[in-house]
C-alpha cells in the first residue's frame, strides 16, 4: 500500500534506508531471504548494530531510551527492514517485557534492565505456557513460595521459545493458590543461570530447535524481582500479550514475502506458461493480498488509535488472527508454486547454507511452511483469540 508521507517522514524514510544499507551485513540479508535458522550470534549483532543508532527498541519512548518514534516512523522502519530483509528483532526483550517494566517496574527494576535490553546484554525468554495450561494461561501451576526476602519457585514452563539462548525470564507464578485464579498470579523476573532452572529442547516438525520445556525446581528468587503488585500478574501478562499478538501480525514481512512469493510464480511454469498466469492460482494470490492489505489498513487504524491514547483492544487478537492465518497461506502458496522442488527437505541445526534442489529460490520454503503451522497456535492460540474478540466486542 502506498501511503502519503510528509516530508519529514520521507526524510526519515530515507534515514532508516540508508542507514540499512550501510550497516546491515549481507550475510545476515541472505540468511533472511533464504529463510536459513539464524544463530543467537546474528539476531545479537544485528540488534547491537540498531542499538548504535538508538533503534534497538523501537516501541520505546525517549525518556526510556527508545526512539520516541510515531506510528507512522514505526511503520515506516518496519517496512523497510523487511524491504531489505534485516532479521527480525527478537521480540521478548524490548517488545515485551521491557514495556512491562518501564511501565509497572520500580525505579531500580527500570535502572537495571532497561539498558541491558537495548544493548542485548540480556537475552529474554517468556515462561507462561504450560503442560495443560497453554491459552488457558488462568490454570496455570507454577508456584513460588515466601521465603523471607525469596520466592521459592517449582513448576514446569513449555513451548518456552528461545530459552536455550536466555539468560534471564520473565515468569508467570501462582502466589495466592487460594484466590481466585487470576487473582493469585504473579510476575517474576528469574534469571535463568540460577541453580535449580534446567532447560530441555523440543525439536519442531522443521527440525528446527526454537522452543523448549523450562524446569523450575526449587530456584531461589529476590522479591526484589517481582514486577508490579503481588497477585496483579494478570494484569501485566494481559497488557503484554497486547504488545505479543500486535507484533505477531507480521504485516511488513508478509509484503515481502507475497512479493517472493510472486517472483516464484513468475518463475514456475504451468502448461507452458507462468504459473502465475493460471487463473486458479492467481485468483488465490489475489485472495491473500486483499487479505493482507486488508489487514495493513486495520494494523494503521490501531497504530493511530493508539497514537491518540487509546490502550490495545479486541484489535490485537483480530490482528493476531488474520497476520497468522496470511503467513500460513503464503507459505503454502509458495510450496505449491514449487511442486516438487519444495519436497526435498533437510534442516541443518549448524545453520550452514544448504543447497536447494531446483532453483535458487527453492531454498528454505518447506522450512517456512513447516514452521509456521504454530503461528495459529502460538501468542494464544487463534481459537481463544475469537473468545476474547467475542468477550470484549459482542458481550458473549
Amino acid at each position: 500500500m502506498d501511503l502519503e508521507f510528509t516530508a519529514s517522514e520521507r526524510a526519515f524514510r530515507d534515514e532508516v534506508r540508508d542507514f540499512i544499507r550501510a550497516n546491515l551485513p549481507p550475510a545476515l540479508a541472505e540468511k533472511t531471504r533464504r529463510m536459513i535458522h539464524m544463530a543467537k550470534e546474528d539476531f545479537v549483532a544485528w540488534h547491537r548494530i540498531l542499538a548504535t543508532r538508538g533503534w534497538s527498541a523501537p516501541l520505546w519512548p525517549k525518556e526510556h531510551g527508545g526512539p520516541g518514534w510515531t506510528p507512522v516512523q514505526r511503520y515506516i522502519f518496519d517496512e523497510e527492514c523487511a524491504a531489505a530483509d534485516a532479521p527480525p528483532l527478537v521480540p521478548f526483550g524490548h517488545a515485551m517485557v521491557g514495556p512491562v517494566i518501564y511501565t509497572f517496574g520500580t525505579a531500580q527494576q527500570k535502572q537495571h534492565y532497561l539498558p541491558r535490553i537495548l544493548s542485548m546484554e540480556d537475552w529474554w525468554c517468556q515462561g507462561y505456557s504450560e503442560p495443560g495450561s497453554g491459552s488457558d494461561l488462568a490454570s496455570l501451576r507454577t508456584k513460588a513460595e515466601s521465603d523471607g526476602d525469596h520466592y521459592i519457585v517449582n513448576g514446569h514452563k513449555i513451548w518456552t521459545t528461545q530459552a536455550q539462548h536466555a539468560n534471564m525470564m520473565f515468569c508467570l507464578v501462582r502466589t495466592d493458590p487460594n484466590a481466585k485464579p487470576q487473582e493469585g498470579i504473579s510476575f517474576l523476573l528469574i534469571d535463568m543461570t540460577d541453580p535449580g532452572v534446567k532447560v530441555s529442547p523440543i525439536i519442531s516438525i522443521d527440525e528446527g530447535h526454537s522452543v523448549n520445556e523450562v524446569f523450575l525446581d526449587n530456584v531461589r528468587v529476590p522479591k526484589a524481582n517481582l514486577v508490579g503488585q503481588e497477585g496483579k500478574g494478570w494484569t501485566y501478562a494481559k497488557f503484554l500479550l497486547g504488545n505479543e499478538r500486535t507484533g505477531i501480525a507480521e504485516v511488513a514481512t508478509s509484503k515481502q514475502r507475497l512479493k517472493r512469493l510472486k517472483q516464484i510464480a513468475r518463475a514456475e511454469q504451468s502448461h507452458g506458461r507462468p504459473l502465475l498466469d493460471d487463473d486458479s492460482f492467481r485468483n488465490k494470490v489475489a485472495a491473500i493480498e486483499i487479505d493482507l492489505l486488508a489487514l495493513e489498513y486495520t494494523n494503521l487504524r490501531m497504530l493511530a488509535a493508539e497514537n491518540a491514547g487509546k490502550g490495545v483492544g479486541a484489535e490485537a487478537s483480530m490482528l493476531k488472527i488474520r497476520g497468522s492465518e496470511i503467513q500460513q497461506t503464503i507459505s503454502e502458496l509458495a510450496v505449491e508454486a514449487l511442486g516438487y522442488y519444495a519436497a526435498p527437505y533437510e534442516h541443518r541445526p549448524d545453520g550452514s547454507n544448504q543447497p536447494p534442489v531446483g532453483p535458487d529460490y527453492a531454498q528454505g520454503r518447506m522450512e517456512s511452511y513447516l514452521y509456521y503451522r504454530a503461528t495459529t497456535i502460538y501468542g494464544g492460540s487463534n481459537e481463544i483469540q475469537r473468545n476474547i474478540i467475542a468477550k470484549m466486542v459482542l458481550g458473549l
